[in-house]
């Protein structure tokens, strides 16, 4: 999170009623919620602490200065205690139950990484729709991976992959390197359409000129490196 603290609330109940109902459903034993602070200027920090102080699942990382997409993603992945670890953004960009069918897909299909895909995107405007089809392009081309909605923020991973996979990015490639370096490890990654809810409220900063130009560099530095990558062994 940076500067959400007109979603922090809204994120952390949408996960609370989630993880209250897989528990009573027996399909977890216990869960818990990682809000990741990315050295905001608003209210979120203290709402966090708010949060975390009055619920013992919610537990707060602070970063002392703004780490990116990619430096908050490893930060929670680093925190998360769980074997299945559940990465989102704040602004609730999907129906958290749609989480109860990922667990299902990753349970039916042995899957490692459960990733959904947004079946319409044009509320978001045609601009990051474009960006975004090129973008998927550019990954196949780099990787040669195909992927339906890599940089979408809903990825259901094990903590299995998570050890296999070793992240570098700090910016928004986060996203594709989970997924091709899972991939390059043999690890099994399925995925499934959701219905998408753009952001009303806050600013989203995903597709500024400087996000873009960092994606791009990250991507060409991290190419020999990916492709290098080889199964796990088993």
């Amino acid at each position: 999170m940076w500067n959400e603290e007109e979603y922090l609330h809204r994120a952390l109940n949408a996960a609370r009623e989630l993880g209250d109902e897989l528990v009573a459903g027996g399909v977890v034993g216990d869960y818990e919620m990682i809000v990741v602070d990315d050295a905001s200027t608003d209210a979120t920090p203290q709402l966090a602490d708010a949060a975390a102080a009055s619920d013992r699942r919610v537990r707060v990382v602070h970063h002392p200065v703004n780490r990116k997409l990619g430096g908050s993603i490893k930060s929670g992945f680093a925190a998360a205690t769980g074997d299945v670890v559940l990465y989102t953004d704040a602004d609730l960009p999907f129906d958290m139950r749609e989480v109860h069918k990922a667990l299902r897909l990753m349970h039916q299909y042995e899957a490692d990484i459960v990733a959904a895909y947004r079946l319409d995107r044009t509320g978001e405007g045609y601009v990051r729709v474009v960006y975004s089809f090129f973008y998927n392009l550019l990954v196949r081309a780099l990787f040669g991976c195909r992927f339906r909605d890599v940089n979408f923020a809903f990825k259901l991973v094990r903590r299995s992959a998570l050890d296999a996979v070793t992240l570098h990015s700090e910016g928004s490639f986060i996203d594709a390197e989970l997924m091709v370096g899972a991939r390059k490890r043999g690890l099994n990654v399925v995925q499934f359409g959701v219905d998408y809810f753009p952001r009303t409220r806050g600013v989203s900063t995903l597709s500024s000129p400087a996000v873009i130009v960092k994606i791009l560099k990250e991507a060409w530095s991290l190419r020999k490196e990916l492709n290098a990558l080889r199964p796990v062994s088993t």
